[in-house]
Parts: C-alpha cells; sequence; structure tokens
C-alpha cells in the first residue's frame, strides 16, 4: 500500500511540474516595461499567442527568460535552467537559444567549462517553454578543445537538423573568427558531423572588425535562398552583417550592406546579435540588443524593428521606406523634367517650322 501511494504522489508531483509553467503563462501579470529589462542576445519564441524572450543576464547560473503579450510589457524573469551542483559549469552563460522542433522546446545555449578551460554551446529540451530544460547534450554539442559560442538551429529543406555556431576567435590558430555548421542527430542531442567552416570574420564587409564572429541567425528567402545574419563591429560600433547562400553548407557570399547599425537604429545607438520572428500580427521583426554596452543613462535592452525582404536581401522597413520615397521622388523630379524638355521641344519645333515656311 505504501509503495502504491509513493507512486501516485510521485505522478502528481511529474504532472504538477508539467502544468505549473502553463499555468505561470495564462494567468501572468506583466509589469515590466521592455527599455527597463536589461538583456543582451534577445532571443524571441512566439508560442501559443505570446512572446517568450531569452538572453544573456536573464538568469545565473544558468538561463531564464521574460513573457509577453504585447512585446512591450513582460513578466518575469523565470528560471528555465539551473546547472545543478558539482556540474562543470562556471560562467559566461551566453545567449540561450530556445526554438520549437518536433513537439519539444530546445535552448542552444553557451557556457564556460572549468575543467575544459573552454565555451561551447549545450542544448538542454523541456515540454514547455518556461521549462523545466534538462541537459541532453553529452556537455558541449560543440568541439571540447574550441570556443564554441552562439549556436542556432537550422532545419533544411530535407528536414535535416544542423547547428550554426561560431568558433571564436579567442580559440583559432590565427585569431580570426569563424562561423561553423554541422549536421545533427534527430533529437538534437549531439553533432554528426565533423564541424564545417562556412567563412571567416575577415570575409566581412569592409570596414568590419578582422577577428569577431557573433550572433548567427539563418532565414530562408520565399525563393529558397538563405541569408545568414551575424554580427561584427564597425568603426561606429557593433552591428549586423549579411551573407547569403544557397545551401546551409555551400559557399557563402557576404552582401554589401549591413542590416543593422547606429545610422539605422533611430536612437544613434548601435547594436547586434540579432534574430527575426514572425509576430502575432504576421510582420516579421528583427530582435537586437542595444545599445551594446551600458553606462550612466542607458542600458543594454531588447530592442524589435519591423524588416522587410526585398530583391534578395533584407531591410528595416524604415530604411526601405526611406529609399522608396528618395526613389519616387527622384522618379518624379525625372518626370517633370522630360515634361518641360518635351514642352521647350515641342516650343522649338513649332518656331522652326515657322520660319521654313516663311522661307
Amino acid at each position: 500500500m505504501l509503495k502504491k501511494i509513493m507512486a501516485v504522489t510521485m505522478c502528481v508531483i511529474l504532472m504538477g511540474v508539467c502544468l505549473i509553467p502553463s499555468a505561470y503563462a495564462s494567468q501572468l501579470e506583466y509589469p515590466k516595461r521592455r527599455e527597463d529589462i536589461g538583456i543582451r542576445d534577445p532571443c524571441i519564441l512566439v508560442s501559443d499567442g505570446k512572446y517568450y524572450m531569452y538572453g544573456t543576464g536573464v538568469a545565473w547560473p544558468g538561463y531564464g527568460c521574460y513573457v509577453s503579450e504585447d512585446l512591450e510589457n513582460w513578466a518575469g524573469p523565470f528560471t528555465v535552467f539551473t546547472f545543478p551542483e558539482g556540474h562543470t559549469a562556471d560562467t559566461d552563460f551566453w545567449a540561450p537559444e530556445c526554438v520549437e522542433y518536433k513537439g519539444n522546446f530546445y535552448l542552444f545555449a553557451t557556457y564556460h567549462d572549468r575543467v575544459l578551460n573552454h565555451r561551447g554551446t549545450a542544448v538542454f529540451r523541456s515540454a514547455s517553454p518556461l521549462g523545466p530544460f534538462e541537459q541532453i547534450s553529452d556537455g558541449f554539442a560543440t568541439p571540447d578543445d574550441w570556443d564554441s559560442i552562439d549556436g542556432t538551429l537550422y532545419v533544411d529543406k530535407d528536414g535535416q537538423p544542423w547547428m550554426v555556431f561560431v568558433h571564436e576567435w579567442t580559440s583559432t590558430d590565427d585569431g580570426i573568427g569563424r562561423m561553423c555548421v554541422a549536421k545533427m542527430n534527430d533529437d538534437l542531442s549531439a553533432l554528426i558531423s565533423k564541424p564545417q567552416e562556412i567563412f571567416r570574420a575577415d570575409d566581412g564587409k569592409r570596414g568590419m572588425n578582422r577577428r569577431v564572429t557573433d550572433g548567427p541567425y539563418v532565414y530562408t528567402c520565399r525563393d529558397g535562398k538563405l541569408i545568414m545574419l551575424w554580427s561584427n563591429f564597425t568603426d561606429k560600433g557593433y552591428a549586423v552583417g549579411m551573407a547569403e547562400c544557397d545551401t546551409i553548407d555551400g559557399n557563402w557570399k557576404q552582401q554589401p550592406r549591413l542590416l543593422f547599425n547606429s545610422d539605422v537604429s533611430g536612437t544613434g545607438y548601435d547594436g547586434g546579435h540579432g534574430m527575426l520572428f514572425e509576430a502575432n500580427d504576421g510582420r516579421l521583426l528583427l530582435s537586437v540588443h542595444s545599445p551594446n554596452s551600458s553606462g550612466e543613462g542607458y542600458r543594454e535592452t531588447a530592442v524589435f524593428y519591423e524588416v522587410v525582404e526585398t530583391d534578395g536581401t533584407l531591410m528595416l522597413k524604415s530604411e526601405y521606406e526611406k529609399l522608396n520615397s528618395a526613389h519616387k521622388t527622384v522618379t518624379e523630379i525625372f518626370a517633370k523634367i522630360a515634361e518641360i524638355l518635351t514642352k521647350v521641344f515641342a516650343t522649338v519645333f513649332n518656331l522652326f517650322a515657322k520660319v521654313i515656311n516663311v522661307f
């Protein structure tokens, strides 16, 4: 009888663990304004009409998130994973990215291992975006002898999952950061192919830092082309660049224009570590932290910008509208010039015809 009571008790406890996150999400108050939340590397998961924002600095030692219904008012923070006592993770709990995949939620997140003395990306799984998550990779999923950060999931058209991640400049042979990809097994617990370098930091736009590769995120265009967002530094601070390719392990080429920097932020602040998500109203939004540092009177926060896909690239909607407005103005000017010239030529022609008639 005692065993039966204990078994029933355990079932109730387990059901509670699963149901509590759902109850939290459905009965939340949202007292925190977006601009008052200090966060880096903000990743937005949209699930059941709510926004879950994960990022660096939300929980320690581990990972956490905030929850919102409108991207401006937030509840939290909620700790979704805490490293247990005895774990070799000791610092650098960076850039947790949460994705939904085959009915579960997965965190791709960075930490530093005190035994290996390296940073790496590990994978964690939960039935709820609020956790509790469990680590399913055996330590790092990325190579143990590399500093590897900012892992993100990409699933190709054949359903093959890949991890895209940074081989940090701090552990490369020449001090130049790399962007790498590798196939993953179906439960996302491990890499199943040798990591492949797809581009280097010094392949980036002229004027960008020649060492840093941060924050990859892969977007699939309407025509199937891939655009990878990634972050680096320019002479104006942190920025988001773009590379393009037809396949995840193909020949990536850098696009000449930045998606985000201080010139287009609207605030004069820099920012980066971008990712894209579709809002509940269908808009495509860019999430970045901006500015890239905190100080007196300013702090790193999550900022969201509407993005449009146009002519094989991505642009902030505000920049796209400015470009279209300028193009419209130029077109109207040329149309007016053409109208004036037509009238001038008609007048000259008529005068010329009258002169000929006189003679």
